[in-house]
């Protein structure tokens, strides 16, 4: 098994707001024949193809530091061979790592045994796959029930709680249907409602949505929002597309080749991204949309008209703007209270989308 450091204690999640549900530490993942051997290498410097052309082994994770909240959406993204299915295999140990630290509320992930590793698994974490992973004999509550059974749950309460988020997830009557008679969309939903059956706290979710239609797969994140309104159980997301990370993300990791490029709130990766790589990944994006006026706004809080909020789009707030005499708007936050304020020509100075240009980022 990888190596475990254990140099220092790790705060449990409910000892503070802040304490992180899942906590990543120096992690790496080497594939290959003798992985240990070659560590030394990829500690020192050596590049993915490099690896590869001398060695002859695959780098999947190179050094990944994350704390991940509870209660939110955490998303890691990036393009393919990136890593990001990697890692969140190693959240559950469906693969082991090369060497590093994973803790999920202060235990110590890598140190469990067999039974401990089950009961991580059984009633901690659930898991949502991108190809739907339905049993194909069974009708859609009995897949339903399938985690709740290996928990061990009576018959009775299973059926009962399986029918609960069918129902939430919109399939009602569909019960005795099986999965080739229902669309991608509601197949996926099936795996959801699998997956918040068994009512854990944190749920992985490895391109759920990823297989799915446009319009669908729109639909399927919007009742992934409204269920975390509710529920706010620690969600890990893995996605390659950098807007459905946006929608649903309330912090996005991004991988490149292994390493983890930049990390952090959504809106500090679109307004400061940390190089020519975040800088070409977000070149694409809907800035009216996806720009909200907390980013841009100012103190102090003293003009007047209409208030916009800390959470409207760009898009939401510049009608106000333009028809405010002063070009400026005060800003509130969803309570009310006021904040600050932001001017039109801060909104329009925010659309502009940065450009790379060597190793500098600079704003068209």
């Amino acid at each position: 098994m990888a190596e475990v450091h254990m140099t220092e204690a790790v705060p449990r999640a409910d000892a503070g707001e802040d304490a992180p549900k899942v906590r990543i530490k120096g992690l790496y993942k080497i594939f290959g024949e003798m992985p240990e051997a070659v560590l030394e290498h990829v500690c020192a410097g050596m590049s993915k193809p490099e690896l590869m052309d001398l060695h002859n082994h695959a780098l999947g994770l190179n050094d990944i530091n994350l704390d991940i909240p509870a209660r939110k959406i955490q998303v890691i993204m990036g393009l393919s061979g990136s890593g990001k299915s990697t890692l969140i295999r190693h959240l559950n140990r469906l693969i082991e790592p090369t060497a590093g630290e994973i803790w999920v509320d202060g235990e110590n992930v890598l140190a469990m045994d067999d039974k401990q590793l089950r009961d991580l698994r059984r009633f901690k974490m659930s898991m949502v796959f991108q190809k739907f992973g339905l049993l194909p004999h069974r009708t859609v509550l009995e897949n339903a029930m399938y985690g709740l059974e290996i928990q061990g749950v009576q018959a009775k309460e299973a059926e009962e709680r399986a029918r609960k988020w069918l129902d939430r997830v919109g399939l009602a009557g569909f019960e005795d249907q099986y999965p080739s008679q229902l669309s991608g969309g509601q197949q996926q939903r099936v795996g959801l409602a699998r997956a918040l059956a068994t009512d854990a706290d944190i749920l992985l979710m490895d391109e759920a949505f990823s297989a799915l239609d446009p319009l669908i797969r729109t639909d399927m994140q919007s009742i992934l929002l409204e269920l975390q309104e509710e529920l706010h159980k620690t969600i890990i997301f893995i996605t390659h597309d950098l807007d459905e990370a946006l929608n649903i993300g309330d912090r996005i990791a991004i991988l490149r080749d292994g390493e983890i490029i930049q990390s952090g709130d959504p809106q500090a990766i679109i307004m400061n991204p940390a190089d020519d790589y975040i800088t070409d990944f977000i070149k694409d994006v809907n800035r009216a949309k996806v720009v909200r006026i907390r980013s841009i706004m100012k103190a102090p809080a003293n003009s007047q008209g209409k208030p916009v909020l800390t959470t409207d789009s760009i898009e939401d707030a510049l009608p106000k703007l333009h028809r405010s005499p002063s070009k400026c708007c005060p800003v509130q936050r969803p309570d009310g209270t006021v904040c600050g304020n932001v001017t039109i020509d801060a909104a329009i100075e925010a659309l502009k989308a940065p450009e790379s240009e060597g190793d500098d980022v600079r704003y068209a």
